[in-house]
């Protein structure tokens, strides 16, 4: 692939990588174009060995041979820009020095993801794109089968996400709901028994509620940031489940700590 070196941060080429911080642009711009960033050779790599098409490539002059071996048969314009040109680009120093910008493809409807699956992870208005990240990360380690998010939860291909993820949002099997009313009711007529993670009064140990449910599908109901779940998905899962916790004058742990543990909890019984 015959590399362009591009001296300008203004050029017109360069327009899917522009302020990559500006989350407000970026959403605008991705939205509009049907883009995503990968940032690093590592999970650039992976975006391509997933079959996302991409759209163009960037890299500092340190890193113009990250990518060497990678790039066969890729028909996607490659620039190679200087340290100055890349901070003044994407506005912070770009010391991974490897960018691409990749076409999204159609998300699968819920109903598709969830078919042949045996376990699921259900994210509740989780907005944070780091949060999103890890948690996909935690699922796809761990064998999840399929993750859904609600209409409100942050977008797992903003670039952000994508990084914490370690490209894990390319190969994990997921899909928006199109509504959050009567999700867990509709996760229940496809199968699948809900666990509510939640350290509220009455919650049973997740390593019970699993056992008690041992050889069906089972969905692992995870909320926002603060705040958790909602009461109206408490009340309609099957069971509310909770991680044990020593005590020592802590009640829980954060989405993403929670969401690796209790993923481990989900698939336990099938791998031991």
């Amino acid at each position: 692939m015959h590399a362009i070196e591009v001296a300008d941060p203004r050029d017109a080429r360069l327009a899917d990588y522009v302020d990559l911080r500006d989350v407000n642009l970026r959403k605008s711009l991705e939205s509009e174009h049907g883009l995503f960033m990968a940032e690093g050779e590592k999970v650039i790599r992976r975006a391509l060995r997933a079959g996302f098409e991409p759209r163009s490539l960037l890299l500092t002059e340190r890193r113009r041979a990250a990518l060497d071996g990678a790039l066969d048969g890729v028909d996607a314009p490659l620039y190679v820009v200087s340290e100055e040109v890349a901070r003044g680009l994407v506005g912070f120093h770009l010391h991974r020095g490897a960018l691409a910008s990749f076409h999204r493809r159609p998300l699968p409807s819920p109903a598709e993801v969830l078919r042949g699956a045996r376990t699921a992870v259900v994210l509740e208005d989780v907005v944070d794109h780091t949060n999103v990240g890890a948690i996909f990360r935690s699922a796809s380690g761990l064998g999840i089968d399929a993750v859904l998010l609600s209409p409100r939860c942050a977008d797992p291909l903003y670039r952000r996400s994508v990084k914490v993820s370690m490209g894990a949002v390319f190969s994990q099997p997921y899909a928006r709901l199109d509504d959050w009313y009567g999700a867990p009711a509709r996760l229940r007529e496809q199968g699948f028994r809900t666990l509510a993670l939640t350290p509220a009064p009455g919650s049973v140990p997740i390593g019970e509620a699993v056992a008690e449910g041992a050889g069906r599908p089972a969905a692992l109901l995870l909320g926002t940031e603060g705040e958790g779940l909602s009461h109206r998905w408490m009340e309609q899962a099957d069971a509310c489940v909770r991680i044990p916790m020593a005590g020592r004058d802590v009640d829980s742990f954060n989405v993403t700590a929670a969401a690796a543990i209790a993923c481990y909890e989900l698939v336990r019984p099938a791998s031991s």
